[in-house]
């Protein structure tokens, strides 16, 4: 019994340590933030986002912390960490967080749907079909051989 509870605590524990792990980093300060320093952004490796360099607030002190790479999260847009001031001159660190992408990732490449060509298919002006007529005036939007109105699922070629 004593070592089932010892278990149970030990998997609580572990699993709040989990979540501190993905806990967003916030700061408000009275003082500017330095200049960010300069650094190179690496070339770009499928998979993964770069977090370029910046500054945080440690121990009563800006601390410089280093670009790293990121695990890119489908559906999702990593937002760079800035410090941006307020209305009454305190400085506040935002982003270094990933926010759901407009629609996200419909065709799950990794990139978000308002950047993917991929996607122009979609919606009213676009051309579902790649025949050259815009979805809105296209009587076979699918391409099935079967007209709209006659198809259940006149967006989807596999089902009539």
């Amino acid at each position: 019994m004593r070592n089932k509870i010892s278990l149970a605590v030990l998997t609580a524990s572990l699993l709040g340590l989990g979540a501190a792990a993905h806990a967003q980093y916030t700061a408000i300060v009275s003082v500017a933030p330095p200049a960010p320093r300069v650094e190179v952004a690496p070339a770009p490796r499928h998979g993964y986002v770069w977090a370029p360099g910046h500054y945080e607030w440690r121990g009563g002190q800006y601390a410089w912390v280093d670009g790293h790479w990121l695990s890119a999260r489908s559906g999702y847009e990593y937002r760079e960490p800035r410090w941006v001031q307020r209305g009454n001159g305190e400085w506040m660190m935002v982003g270094g967080n990933w926010e759901r992408g407009p629609n996200g990732d419909r065709d799950h490449d990794g990139i978000p749907n308002r950047y993917d060509a991929d996607n122009r298919r979609f919606g009213p002006n676009g051309d579902l079909d790649r025949d050259g007529i815009p979805n809105a005036r296209d009587r076979d939007r699918d391409g099935d051989g079967v007209r709209n109105r006659d198809d259940r699922f006149p967006d989807d070629r596999r089902r009539s």
